[in-house]
């Protein structure tokens, strides 16, 4: 080998070398739980200071769609809104939370593997966990619920916590425009759309599954989608036969959409 191409051979190897220190030294993910703790120090260092906690839960939604339903949801939402901030992290899915009294069972613990805890300790796990964060270095602790059961209860632990932190510059954010967006509003679209009330519904109808179908089909089973039923005997509240993947990509932009804008003026330093 000639001491030309050597010396391109060695300046070559170093820039494989270099470039692969390059992509090692800059992670790409949103997502806390891919991050090594110094990786999230040099974020927040650098301008990421909001960190968005999606809560999702473990429930039943019907016989065509799996019991993790608001967890993968509200989890790859979450990092789409967060990748939109381009300011943000997202903190791992709080999937336990309240869905009903186990004695007697109400609301949706009258069906096999739902889980539930108390409103009290889910209010309590919030702020644990956002007292952490700001301890950390976020500034803005961002809550969005993709079940609609404990919303009232996420503003409360936001209010507590900024009355908390009332002397810093450090604010908890409860994002009620996200389950606005996934509900009110991309009902409103589909019936713009042409679809009817019935066809909606409030759990598990065209709505509800559309969404999951977009976001991972692997949850839902086709096979068992079928009329209008009945939330007492199998949990649905729709009809769920006339959902589709390209519907639920009309909704998942409408709720990342809102949700950004929520975000951005929630977080504004007035």
């Amino acid at each position: 080998m000639s001491p030309v191409t050597r010396s391109a051979f060695l300046l070559a190897a170093l820039a494989v070398v270099a470039a692969a220190h390059a992509v090692a030294q800059a992670p790409t993910s949103v997502y806390l739980e891919d991050l090594t703790w110094t990786e999230v120090r040099e974020a927040t260092g650098g301008g990421k200071t909001t960190v968005i906690l999606p809560i999702g839960g473990t429930e039943q939604s019907g016989p065509h769609m799996a019991l993790g339903k608001h967890n993968v949801r509200v989890r790859a939402l979450a990092g789409k809104i967060a990748a939109a901030l381009g300011n943000a992290l997202v903190a791992p899915v709080l999937a336990y939370v309240p869905e009903g009294k186990s004695s007697p069972p109400t609301q949706h613990m009258r069906f096999p593997g739902t889980i539930t805890i108390p409103d009290d300790t889910f209010e309590q796990t919030l702020q644990s966990v956002a007292r952490g964060f700001r301890l950390h270095g976020f500034k803005d602790v961002v809550f969005i619920g993709d079940h609609g059961g404990y919303q009232k209860a996420m503003g409360r632990a936001a209010d507590a916590l900024n009355r908390e932190w009332a002397s810093t510059s450090v604010r908890a954010h409860a994002i009620e425009d996200y389950y606005r967006a996934a509900t009110v509003d991309f009902a409103k679209l589909l019936r713009e759309k042409g679809f009817k009330e019935s066809e909606i519904g409030t759990h598990a109808g065209v709505a509800d599954t559309s969404l999951m179908l977009a976001i991972d089909p692997s949850l839902v089973r086709v096979d068992r989608l079928h009329s209008a039923g009945n939330s007492k005997v199998d949990g649905v509240a729709g009809d769920p036969r006339r959902s589709s993947a390209e519907l639920g990509k009309l909704g998942v932009d409408l709720i990342v959409r809102r949700s950004v804008e929520a975000i951005q003026k929630s977080t504004i330093r007035r």
